[in-house]
């Protein structure tokens, strides 16, 4: 059941960023993508600074940080 509710986090995140980042979006796919390696991101970050996620709401925040992060670095990739 963590499963689900991890894809679930990872859609919501990649979609908050998409937002955001005021990009084109990736799909239903592509923002579960974005968000879950977003969230893997956003959770190495926060804990390299000393921070936590609490509930649901904080895993969301922790994994649309990340793949903000994630689609800033793709765009700059992109670019170059």
């Amino acid at each position: 059941m963590e499963f689900v509710w991890f894809i679930l986090i990872g859609l919501v995140a990649g979609w908050l960023a998409g937002v955001i980042m005021k990009g084109g979006g990736y799909g239903v796919v592509g923002d579960i993508v974005v968000g879950v390696i977003g969230a893997l991101i956003g959770g190495w970050l926060f804990t390299r600074m000393g921070g936590t996620s609490v509930g649901l709401l904080g895993a969301i925040v922790v994994a649309t940080v990340g793949a903000i992060i994630l689609i800033f670095l793709l765009r700059l990739v992109k670019r170059g």
